[in-house]
């Protein structure tokens, strides 16, 4: 085994969401407001909501075994080894209107939603 493929093995994998740009420089500007420079953004599938499943984004520090990362102009975006499967291809917008202000996820894998769109099936 060369060193270069040791290295490749010990990197994160990448996962198939996609971060917009807006999503993206959103998520920075809220991140640069706390004073934080050690969280990446998460993103995570969880039992609940009245569909069966519900997104969580959220700020952490932490990493965990599995994560799968992706960096988006300088965020770092991390899925754990168990929502991947349930995010593959989802693509995260932020929507800043007079309709609706915050982040959307458009996910090729929920067979549906509520109707309040906070889970999904």
């Amino acid at each position: 085994m060369t060193a270069q493929e040791t290295a490749v093995e010990t990197e994160a994998p990448a996962h198939g969401v996609t971060l917009t740009d807006p999503a993206a420089s959103k998520a920075k500007t809220l991140l640069d407001q706390e004073g934080r420079d050690d969280m990446h953004l998460r993103i995570a599938v969880q039992p609940g909501g009245c569909a069966g499943l519900r997104y969580q984004l959220f700020f952490d520090e932490r990493t965990l075994d599995g994560d799968a990362v992706r960096d988006f102009n300088g965020l770092d975006v991390v899925v754990d080894r168990m929502s991947a499967p349930y995010l593959q291809g989802a693509v995260i917008d932020f929507v800043d209107s007079i309709e609706k202000q915050g982040f959307t996820i458009d996910n090729p894998n929920a067979g549906g939603s509520c109707a309040c769109g906070d889970s999904f099936h």
